[in-house]
């Protein structure tokens, strides 16, 4: 499987694994229409990354929310849960069959969630996808205050601990950037997502874990 761009043509749930697999690899995403539904690849020229080192930033506000002991965390324990909330919206790019190729990813371990319980209660949730030591975070969920801003935390400490290389979170907005994120142009994501897909890392939240294979060899 080489570098180059997936095939152009409407991408659909029937593709196989290996085609959806270059689609992420190469630095595409899939989105739904929010009015017809159908899918189309996406690339976009500035993209928004979450720091992994120093540069992440923890607001202050959230210190009390960090030490509640009431909060655990989980991985791929509701996945199904987590991309329907994430797409239960009143315009939603997350069409069913978009929910459908995210089930087979998720099934062939490529896609992920990331859960954070208050209780038994889901809290929020993050639908993502691993290449290689990429993160790709696609949409994130929540159903109480603050719980999505502590589930951020402690994923970007867990993608530390395993060796992640690159927190892909798509498109910056103003609640991102309170933490660090920033953008990089198209050309040095993909410079930076060639490196990161090549690699091996790991993710333990809770005591769910996964690793991540390299994708390509380049």
């Amino acid at each position: 499987m080489g570098a180059s761009a997936p095939d152009p043509r409407q991408p659909s749930e029937h593709w196989p694994l290996a085609w959806w697999q270059q689609v992420y690899a190469t630095g595409w995403f899939p989105m739904a229409d929010p009015e017809d539904g159908k899918l189309q690849l996406c690339r976009s020229r500035t993209r928004a990354l979450m720091p992994l080192d120093q540069r992440f930033h923890i607001p202050r506000s959230l210190r009390r929310w960090l030490a509640c002991d009431d909060l655990h965390l989980s991985l791929n324990r509701s996945f199904a849960e987590v991309v329907a909330g994430c797409g239960d919206r009143p315009a939603t790019w997350i069409s069913p069959e978009l929910a459908r190729v995210y089930g087979q990813l998720h099934g062939a371990g490529l896609a992920h969630s990331a859960e954070l319980w208050h209780g038994t209660e889901l809290a929020a949730g993050l639908l993502a996808i691993s290449v290689g030591a990429c993160w790709i975070g696609e949409s994130m969920v929540h159903y109480r205050s603050e719980a999505g801003k502590v589930l951020l935390v402690r994923l970007v400490e867990g993608l530390r601990r395993g060796g992640f290389a690159l927190f892909d979170v798509q498109l910056s907005n103003p609640h991102l950037e309170r933490f660090g994120c920033f953008p990089v142009d198209d050309g040095t994501y993909a410079a930076l997502l060639a490196r990161a897909r090549g690699a091996r890392a790991s993710l333990q939240l809770g005591a769910d874990a996964i690793s991540s294979e390299a994708w390509m060899r380049e």
